[in-house]
């Protein structure tokens, strides 16, 4: 990874990595009140209102908008009529790429990963934070807007009226666009593209898992694929954000 020090612009600082270097011997910034502060300001201010605006738009799509938006349940019917044992099966897995299991697990061992190797307790924070914001979010919509399910038969036992927004692909965005932020730094450009096509590739196979299982409309994927990525992005701009302010400013 490069030497974030040059672009921080702050002596002694490596502000997209490691605090310092003593050595070989790597050692952790501090948290700061401005962490806090930047943490309120900058990404729960933003949520907050990203959440009315989803929700807003969900009471619209149950409501002036539920008849227009009947034309997308052809999607999933057309799905539905060419299920097959082996795509039944395919989509399992990718739809569980999206389920809590999978998002914590992975979020777990990748934070841990990026901790270890770089001593940059923010960095590592990033996708956890991001799957949180997603998680506050999709509760909070949930609760106020219910959507019945496609009306084809569903491959899963879920809540019938937790349609909007989904939730499986909203965690899978979040998740893994923060991932795909994070490769933006790997130096070895083969491994770059190939970390970033999985990061890309991942959020686009479980919404399709979604629809093929008759979990979602088209609607609640797209909601859902836009919210989580507006988590993800206000991850990362947090930490962006505090790692090229100098300490002296906090």
């Amino acid at each position: 990874m490069p030497d974030p020090g040059r672009e921080s612009g702050v002596p002694g600082d490596v502000g997209l990595g490691l605090s310092r270097r003593w050595g070989y011997v790597l050692v952790m910034d501090r948290v700061r009140w401005a962490d806090v502060r930047d943490l309120v300001v900058r990404v729960l201010g933003p949520v907050v209102v990203l959440c009315g605006l989803v929700v807003g738009l969900g009471l619209a799509v149950v409501g002036p908008l539920a008849g227009p938006l009947t034309e997308e349940d052809a999607v999933n019917q057309a799905l539905a009529d060419r299920r097959s044992g082996t795509w039944d099966a395919i989509t399992s897995v990718w739809s569980f790429l999206g389920s809590t299991q999978a998002i914590v697990g992975v979020c777990l061992l990748v934070s841990a990963f990026v901790l270890w190797r770089c001593r940059d307790w923010r960095l590592a924070l990033v996708p956890a934070m991001a799957i949180t914001l997603q998680l506050g979010l999709y509760l909070t919509v949930t609760a106020l807007v219910h959507r019945e399910r496609p009306s084809v038969n569903r491959l899963e036992s879920l809540l019938p009226m937790s349609s909007y927004p989904s939730g499986h692909v909203g965690a899978s965005t979040a998740l893994y666009l923060s991932f795909l932020l994070l490769a933006s730094r790997i130096e070895r450009a083969a491994l770059r593209r190939a970390v970033s096509a999985v990061c890309v590739l991942v959020p686009l196979v479980v919404a399709f898992g979604r629809l093929y299982r008759g979990m979602h409309h088209v609607s609640d994927v797209a909601v859902g694929m836009a919210a989580g990525a507006c988590c993800a992005l206000l991850a990362y701009a947090w930490y962006r954000h505090r790692v090229l302010t100098p300490a002296t400013a906090d």
